[in-house]
């Protein structure tokens, strides 16, 4: 039950994920119980937790179909055994299609009941270089509309990385009290935007966003920014995490919500 008093904790979990999936599910695991161990009601895994694999194609083969594979258990499993909220990251969903799979964030209640789900929407494409990325060849995007769920900290909007770059999706959710963002930014693109983007969202929508994040080398050789961090209504970073596995929790406090959109109540302003 939330105190209103000491607000609802909410965490991020910054991974370092490998081309295991057994070996990133114990590292999700032992978070998840150092999340729980700081009262943190609502976890938020990265993008990609489960696998960072070899090449684009590696997480298709480990796609399932909704409501069944143990990446979806697993998650179901935390969230009923601790008690809490968690936003299992992105996890790979079977399409028709036999060479891409759904980026899709799966959220499960205390009982461990399915409760949302978002398919990514913006697939991510940067080349620079050496560097280059393109999800479409193993992603297919999202179909379906913005999702939220309730949760005792309020409204949830829910958002995966790349994303992050697209304002109008957010608008689209409505008054929220928090946004969440699984991501896994590169090294480049992260140090440039990643910490300007979250807070600018928070401003912009006047809520808390919590951004978990892979952090760190991977076993495939990409570099990821991490920076895991919470942030406030008018922009303020709270708590962050730069780089390897770990936590960041902080407080959803009402009265700040409140606060702030008494003081420019920027939302009720809107014309357009």
């Amino acid at each position: 039950m939330t105190d209103k008093n000491q607000g609802f904790r909410v965490a991020a979990l910054q991974t370092v994920s490998t081309t295991n999936v057994n070996d990133n599910l114990n590292q999700a695991e032992q978070l998840v119980t150092e999340a729980v161990a700081e009262g943190a009601q609502l976890l938020v895994l990265p993008e990609y937790f489960c696998l960072m694999g070899k090449n684009e194609h590696d997480k298709v083969d480990i796609g399932e179909p909704l409501g069944n594979g143990p990446i979806q258990q697993f998650l179901s499993d935390q969230a009923r055994q601790h008690g809490v909220w968690v936003v299992g990251g992105t996890v790979p969903l079977v399409t028709g299609e036999t060479s891409r799979i759904y980026n899709t964030t799966l959220v499960f209640d205390p009982q461990g009941q399915r409760v949302a789900r978002y398919d990514k929407i913006h697939l991510f494409g940067f080349r620079k270089g050496n560097e280059a990325y393109d999800e479409s060849v193993s992603i297919l995007p999202g179909e379906n509309k913005p999702q939220s769920f309730e949760a005792p900290c309020g409204k949830v909007g829910l958002s995966i990385c790349y994303d992050l770059r697209f304002p109008e999706l957010y608008r689209s959710l409505g008054k929220v009290s928090l946004i969440v963002v699984p991501a896994a930014f590169t090294y480049t693109t992260g140090s440039a935007h990643w910490e300007m983007l979250l807070r600018a969202r928070a401003v912009e929508n006047q809520c808390y966003v919590l951004g978990a994040a892979q952090g760190g080398k991977h076993e495939n050789g990409r570099r990821t920014w991490g920076h895991s961090m919470l942030v406030d209504p008018w922009g303020e970073v709270l708590v962050c995490l730069p780089e390897g596995p770990g936590v960041v929790s902080g407080l959803i406090d009402q009265t700040r919500l409140s606060d702030v959109r008494t003081a420019l109540p920027a939302l009720d302003h809107r014309v357009l």
